[in-house]
């Protein structure tokens, strides 16, 4: 940002732009127009910053009164260390702010604009950003295990979120790791990487091709009741040796989904999938294969392995999955056992 000496230089010029006649080049007017406007936005950060420090004495004469900001202009303030607890902050203009290490607990940034904003170190204890606009919003050792509206804020873009957030932060929203841009395959092995037990449920469901429909619509439903959910047409890498990908994915994921039907009992490696989901339930000690079916194969076929899974295990029915009202009440059954294994 340009000195005081350089701002009355702009304003020098400016003067001058405003004696600009048709006479002038248009070199000329262009350059005093450009100098011109630099020193109306010059003397704009002035007055802000002029204010800015008022309002730190005020706060630190006054702790105890919540200042109402809201929709206040304080674009590219410097507000660090800013004394701000329970501040109404409500549609306020906080773009290209610096509010690192301020004192943010328990403030209502609803629909605040936070793009360019850096909020590393900021205490965000109990503070509200339901409908805050973020693009490279900067969250540097920022915890977030305690604000609210993490899953409503507006994502015009990708934001910062560093590794010390993270692991300070526990669990967050999924859709507001998706809107900082973090990957699917980061946020799946976020966990591990943090050293965390999964936070969120989700499952891998396996199935035969000839069931697609039927698993598009239930990954769908799957995933807008916030279960993370793969399928192996999406999902196993083209050519990989199928026992193989699908203990790895079991190995990563809470769950199994197994999707039972004529065409999965006539297919080579459901036996093998069944297996592999109770060694893994034996190692982890808690459920992991979920059965489900959408026909009676399974309850009348002689296979041995399909006998011990009618013995051990509740078979979800989705047999009437093409009525409406019948498909979601086999939904809700199946969301309640995911969340609530044992």
């Amino acid at each position: 940002m340009a000195n005081l000496k350089h701002l009355a230089q702009l304003e020098k010029i400016a003067e001058g732009w405003k004696v600009c006649n048709t006479s002038n080049s248009e070199v000329t007017s262009w350059e005093a127009l450009k100098a011109w406007r630099r020193w109306k936005a010059l003397k704009a950060w002035r007055t802000v910053n002029s204010e800015v420090l008022r309002w730190k004495a005020w706060r630190t004469a006054n702790p105890e009164i919540v200042p109402d900001l809201s929709g206040a202009n304080l674009r590219g303030a410097d507000l660090h260390r800013m004394y701000l607890i329970g501040a109404n902050l409500n549609q306020a203009d906080l773009s290209r702010t610096n509010l690192n290490q301020a004192n943010l607990s328990g403030a209502d940034l609803s629909r605040a604009n936070l793009m360019w904003t850096d909020l590393s170190g900021a205490n965000l204890n109990g503070a509200t950003l339901s409908g805050a606009i973020l693009f490279e919003t900067i969250f540097g050792n920022t915890s977030l295990n305690d604000v609210q509206g993490l899953d409503a804020c507006v994502h015009q873009g990708p934001s910062t979120i560093d590794y010390r957030t993270m692991a300070i932060s526990g669990s967050l929203p999924l859709v507001f790791l998706r809107g900082c841009g973090l990957p699917d395959e980061f946020i799946d092995y976020l966990p591990s990487l943090l050293s965390q037990p999964i936070q969120f449920y989700s499952c891998f469901i396996s199935y035969s091709t000839k069931d697609k429909l039927f698993v598009e619509r239930l990954h769908a439903d799957l995933q807008n009741k916030n279960v993370r959910c793969w399928f192996a047409p999406h999902d196993l890498p083209i050519g990989a040796k199928t026992l193989d990908a699908i203990y790895e994915a079991i190995r990563i994921r809470d769950k199994v989904l197994l999707v039972l039907s004529q065409g999965a009992i006539d297919s080579d490696w459901v036996e093998d999938e069944v297996s592999k989901a109770f060694a893994e339930e034996r190692t982890r000690e808690t459920t992991v294969l979920f059965p489900i079916r959408i026909d009676d194969s399974v309850m009348t076929t002689n296979e041995a392995w399909a006998c011990k899974l009618r013995d051990m295990r509740n078979i979800g029915d989705f047999l009437k999955w093409n009525e409406p009202s019948e498909y979601n009440k086999s939904l809700e059954r199946v969301l309640r056992d995911l969340k609530n294994t044992e």
